[in-house]
């Protein structure tokens, strides 16, 4: 069984925001394998169905962003989840908007909802995938940044990267990471 992850702030002012491409992405995901998010639990709402003919629960946080780790590591165990059948999806403003970024372990960055993922699971041995939002001009302004209403002109620029994302996922379940790596990373590494 896998665990799918998107972060995400859960209030509705929140959507269609960079800090909830994470949400964007498990919700695209339900929605093309006909799973409903319909179970409310662990400090989240989810969804259990298949993908690829493997089962999957698809989860987002209701904890705000960061506390992610909280309802991650109730879901975790309850399930009895290994790390590498977590797949956690986030926002990234180290890495240019549209970008993708799938990763088999690694850190935090400057992303707190992972740092609290990070510290709950007490881990960073769990396979992760980055959507790129890119750096505000001025560092000063990174929580309006991230958590700004995106222009319908913006967030069709992320849209590629939220289906290439869930794309990868997919790819993850049916062949394993390290093709997911090879086929969706973006090439500039």
């Amino acid at each position: 069984m896998f665990l799918i992850v998107g972060l995400g702030n859960p209030e509705p002012q929140y959507s269609k925001t960079r800090h909830n491409m994470g949400f964007d992405v498990v919700n695209l995901l339900a929605k093309k394998n006909n799973i409903e998010f319909n179970k409310k639990d662990f400090q989240g709402i989810y969804g259990v169905g298949e993908i690829a003919k493997q089962k999957v629960i698809l989860l987002k946080p209701q904890t705000f962003m960061n506390e992610s780790g909280k309802s991650i590591i109730e879901v975790k165990n309850y399930f009895k989840i290994e790390n590498s059948k977590l797949i956690v999806i986030y926002d990234d403003i180290d890495i240019g908007v549209g970008e993708l970024k799938i990763r088999k372990k690694g850190g935090a960055g400057t992303h707190n909802g992972m740092k609290s993922v990070i510290e709950n699971l007490e881990t960073t041995e769990f396979p992760h995938i980055r959507i790129g939002t890119g750096m505000p001009v001025f560092k000063e302004l990174l929580i309006s940044h991230v958590l700004e209403k995106l222009t319908d002109e913006e967030y069709e620029k992320l849209l590629p990267a939220i289906e290439k994302a869930a794309l990868s996922v997919e790819e993850i379940i049916k062949n394993g990471i390290d093709i997911a790596m090879n086929k969706f990373n973006s090439k500039d590494e």
